[in-house]
């Protein structure tokens, strides 16, 4: 008793079964979250790659129609300016996999079509190499 009020002691802090429904409650929604996060991240990927062929082969039709010859290889892109560096293969992590295709016309050489290097498919079963 102090000055004639009876004063309790109060505890702070969690008990332990709070601190375990909490971590309970966390791991069931990370058990939810994350095979979205990665799902996520593998279709960012598709897209990524597929954009960067897109880009990749407009650029080798716009130096073919401007020189009148495919390029020897994919730096000719970037010394002719038509890109400040190669794009990268998003799946592989690397400019220096994709697979370079010569022009149907065996009279003419060069990178007519460009193809990922990756292993693997897509999400809906298509190879890489095939986009």
């Amino acid at each position: 008793m102090v000055n004639g009020l009876d004063i309790k002691t109060k505890r702070t802090g969690f008990t332990l079964i709070e601190l375990l429904v909490v971590l309970a409650i966390i791991s069931l929604l990370l058990t939810v979250a994350l095979p979205r996060y990665f799902g996520s991240v593998e279709k960012s990927k598709e897209v990524a790659l597929k954009e960067n062929l897109k880009v990749l082969r407009i650029s080798i039709d716009k130096f073919y129609g401007d020189k009148g010859e495919y390029p020897g290889t994919l730096a000719d892109l970037v010394t002719h300016q038509y890109f400040n560096k190669i794009p990268v293969d998003p799946v592989t992590e690397s400019a220096a996999t994709w697979q370079l295709v010569t022009p149907r016309d065996s009279e003419k050489s060069g990178v007519a079509d460009v193809r990922s290097g990756a292993r693997g498919s897509t999400r809906d079963g298509i190879p890489f190499g095939q986009l």
